[in-house]
């Protein structure tokens, strides 16, 4: 859960490839008859009164609907996608990544009327590379009152990880306020087999991680409706997680053929983490005509804060003490955020939207290492004040015209001007970057016949490093393997194609492209030293990217709406063009690793629903993923799949819902093995022990029929994204 803990990262670029087949596209399911359908720019599933709706939560939900999964249980992804920005009631989720997922997974299923999923978003959405959108839509009645959900969860894996959350909603004439607190524990346990080396030199870890997380959080929303005309909303935010002795244990044997020499050591880690999240926005709506024509304003602020305590340590097999350090590596961003947004209506067929953002981010982090043995105290090497000041202003334009009932289209560009520096101040060393994006955008939709429906769509977006990767510190996981961060990284430009057929509003065919150019990701460097084969892991950009996919699925409702089934699958094929043999920090050289390869990828997901009783209050969920070998930027990555069955059962305002997760135990190892032409290799074998039963009780109250607040969108979102937490 925490990235910095454990090195994780190694296998970061693991679940995002192993993610990017997956899709989002969504609508309206009614379980007795079909409403999954395709709009212009998006694809819509209506949950509302479907079972799968009740006694869950907003994530699980999410990978019960087409062309959405998961293989971590912790990233959702759309087809072809990087990533997925969660947009409520068609606003930004004010939250960083961290406590998204914690929102997610703590939001009652009961709450949401339907899904969107918008795969290549227009300018008008603050997104970046190939990042597609879930729209989540809240239910909205008009009734006076208050209502809520109580939701209590205890899942047992290898870890007991029990939470609950209370969810409640209020209206009173023209006030409506909506709050969701919660609080659990998620302790997670991996075990790891690392190899590297050469067939001369050679290093052998194994060992396992144990990472015990705590977290309370919640948000409020309210909204005052000043006339008819006019809104205005506050939004506030919280997310603290607390990890209290995380540690790593790792045996380690070096072999030397050259000499015919073999020596073993011991690395532990304990590790104290805590972090807090804050966010808090406003914003004004006033609509400008009868048409729907309307203006927005958006001030957001964002503070983050985390600080990571790690005490190292590297014994010979009898147990002396050979090194040890400990670590501090803090972490502080401060986001100010402000948007706007007009959309001019001219009539129902043309409608004009511009707008304009500005975010101002600092960071700071003031990373201290200190040896405790030998006792010669702060490393000058190792820690480093590292401050990154970043300006960006953004605007856009967008027209969207209907020619008749079945040509649309949508034209629209955003340019985005990019202002940033940083410095480690203690070692008077300083770089900027400054750049403009020409992001255009253009989509056209065809309606054959009500059959029939065909979209091309086509954009330009950029990436920029998330703040965590520029903050230029080391991770150790052994004395000779460890991760380091880059401040030098640049921004990565993508270039989007997606063409998407819709048959009968069931069957649906999705082609996709990316072109990326100054691909990054996190690449293993290795050399000898003094006999020893050093591992990096060093995120850096390495060359150009291309990827091909193709998705055929369906959504159908099978004997009355008996059994509902969505089924997805995916070929792809992705070119990887690149080298790397520098570290950008130092300047060292290595022997190159070569990224020069392609891939073919296979995924296949089964979602199935079945209704066990005439009473519809007794369900039956079986969901499977396959997802076949493939080459991802640091190896080749074996075959991951899982099985998960569900029983829900409905009483009263209770609903009860028992599941069990990764019932095979084949969802969570992962092997990823790499041998380059050089003779160098490098072998990741992890266990991340997902298989557990889960027992969920929600019981709902109040006047149902009460109308939610708004989510509202943050003007510093993009920015949140990048925390990476």
């Amino acid at each position: 859960m925490k990235k910095l803990l454990f090195t994780a990262t190694i296998l970061t670029s693991l679940f995002s490839y192993s993610q990017e087949e997956k899709t989002k596209d969504i609508e309206e399911v009614k379980m007795t008859k079909k409403v999954f359908h395709k709009k212009s720019d998006r694809m819509v599933y209506d949950v509302a009164n479907s079972p799968v709706a009740k006694g869950s939560n907003a994530f699980e939900l999410l990978k019960e609907t087409p062309l959405i999964s998961t293989s971590d249980n912790a990233n959702l992804k759309i087809l072809g996608k990087n990533d997925a920005i969660i947009y409520i009631n068609g606003r930004k989720s004010n939250m960083s990544a961290e406590a998204v997922l914690e929102m997610l997974k703590n939001t009652p299923s009961e709450n949401i009327q339907k899904i969107e999923v918008i795969t290549v978003p227009s300018s008008e959405f603050q997104v970046e590379s190939n990042q597609g959108i879930i729209n989540i839509v809240m239910k909205k009645k008009k009734n006076d009152g208050m209502s809520g959900t109580w939701k209590l969860e205890n899942k047992q894996g290898y870890y007991n990880n029990p939470n609950t959350s209370v969810s409640l909603n209020y209206k009173k004439d023209k006030l409506t306020v909506s709050t969701n607190t919660y609080v659990g524990k998620w302790s997670e346990y991996n075990t790891y087999i690392l190899s590297n080396g050469t067939d001369t030199s050679s290093n052998l870890s194994v060992g396992n991680t144990i990472n015990p997380n705590a977290y309370v959080g919640g948000n409020i929303n309210a909204d005052y409706e000043i006339s008819d005309k006019q809104i205005l909303g506050i939004s506030y935010s919280l997310n603290l997680n607390k990890t209290k002795d995380g540690s790593s244990y790792f045996r380690n044997i070096i072999t030397d053929l050259s000499n015919n020499s073999t020596r073993e050591n011991i690395t532990t880690n304990n590790q104290n983490d805590h972090s807090a999240n804050h966010s808090l926005n406003l914003n004004y709506e006033i609509k400008t005509d009868t048409l729907g024509s309307k203006l927005s304003l958006n001030a957001a602020y964002l503070n983050f804060n985390q600080k990571t305590e790690n005490v190292n340590k590297t014994s010979d097999v009898n147990g002396v003490t050979l090194a040890n350090f400990n670590q501090s590596i803090p972490q502080q961003i401060d986001n100010l955020g402000f948007m706007a947004d007009y959309i001019q209506k001219f009539n129902k067929n043309l409608t004009l939207s511009v707008g304009g953002s500005y975010n101002k981010t600092k960071t700071d982090n003031d990373t201290q290492f200190v040896n405790i043995l030998p006792p010669t105290g702060i490393d000058d090497n190792q820690s480093n004040h590292f401050i990154y000041d970043e300006n960006i202003v953004g605007v856009y334009a967008t027209l969207e015209k209907s020619f008749n009932d079945k040509v649309s289209t949508k034209l629209g560009t955003r340019l985005e001007l990019t202002k940033s520096e940083g410095s480690v101040i203690d070692k008077d060393e300083h770089f900027t970057r400054d750049y403009n994006s020409f992001l255009p955008y253009a989509s056209i939709n065809y309606a054959i016949n009500k059959n029939h429906n065909v979209t091309y769509s086509f954009s330009s977006r950029v990436r920029r490093p998330s703040f965590w990767e520029l903050n230029p510190s080391r991770i150790y996981l052994t004395q000779t393997n460890y991760v380091q961060n880059n401040p030098f990284m640049k921004a990565s430009q993508y270039y989007n194609q997606e063409l998407n057929y819709m048959y009968k509003n069931t069957y649906f065919l999705v082609l996709n492209t990316s072109l990326v150019k100054d691909a990054s990701d996190q690449i293993p460097l290795q050399k000898v030293e003094n006999g020893n084969t050093v591992l990096r892991y060093i995120r850096t950009n390495f060359g150009d990217k291309q990827e091909f996919s193709a998705t055929l699925g369906f959504q159908k409702n099978f004997y009355n709406g008996i059994w509902s089934a969505n089924y997805t699958t995916t070929f792809g094929h992705n070119v990887f063009k690149g080298s790397v043999d520098t570290d950008p920090i130092t300047g060292e050289t290595f022997p190159a690793f070569n990224l020069n390869k392609s891939t073919n990828l296979l995924h296949i997901q089964a979602n199935n629903n079945i209704r066990l009783s005439s009473k519809k209050d007794l369900f039956l969920g079986v969901n499977y993923f396959y997802l076949a070998p493939q080459q991802i930027s640091i190896g080749k990555l074996s075959t991951i799949q899982s099985l998960d069955i569900s029983v829900r059962k409905i009483w009263n305002n209770w609903t009860f819902l028992f599941e069990a997760n990764d019932v095979l135990n084949t969802g969570s190892k992962y092997n990823i093995t790499d041998v380059q032409s050089n003779g160098y290799y490098n072998n990741v074998r992890k266990n991340e022990y997902r298989r557990m039963l889960a027992l969920t009780a929600t019981y709902t109250f109040g006047n149902q029929k009460t109308q939610k607040a708004r989510n509202i969108e943050g003007a510093n979102k993009d920015i949140k994204n990048r925390t990476g937490n």
